[in-house]
């Protein structure tokens, strides 16, 4: 099936009061389902493989108590990636990016996608205000709990 297909049903469940979506198109079947908002995803922690571990282990910058780096990020409430994933900035290639820099938005707004075996996550901002920064860039891989989104 192809992407923007995808792109599309996704855009439809976001705008329906639907739970679930399920479509078979020949052999492939694609569903799409929605969590409940405030539910996430467990998602498996990633593992380094052993060469770069050691390298890893080491800290470069000062951490805060949910354990991610904070050297160099502007003030404000700072969104982490829940997984592991392809980030994307909008729903389609051709599509505007869902923020930018400077945008003011509210919590539940949609900052961005991130694709994680082959089903796309919408990432909400969960205050409101304005985004100071996006450290992210589109079509980025992320790792679980990277700083993606500074609000201010």
């Amino acid at each position: 099936m192809d992407l923007r297909k995808i792109k599309k049903l996704i855009d439809l469940l976001e705008e329906s009061n639907l739970a679930e979506l399920e479509i078979k198109e020949g052999e492939e079947i694609v569903r799409l389902s929605r969590m409940p908002t405030g539910m996430m995803a467990a998602a498996p922690a990633p593992v380094a493989p052993p060469a770069t571990r050691a390298a890893a282990a080491a800290p470069t910058a000062p951490v805060e108590a949910a354990g991610t780096a904070t050297k160099g990020l502007p003030e404000g409430h700072v969104v982490k990636a829940p997984m592991v994933g392809a980030f994307y900035a909008s729903a389609s290639p051709d599509a505007p990016a869902f923020v930018k820099v400077g945008q003011a938005v509210k919590a539940g707004d949609t900052l961005g996608i991130i694709e994680a075996m082959k089903m796309f996550n919408q990432i909400e901002a969960d205050v409101g205000g304005t985004v100071v920064a996006i450290l992210v860039e589109n079509g980025q891989p992320v790792e679980f709990d990277e700083p993606m989104f500074v609000i201010a």
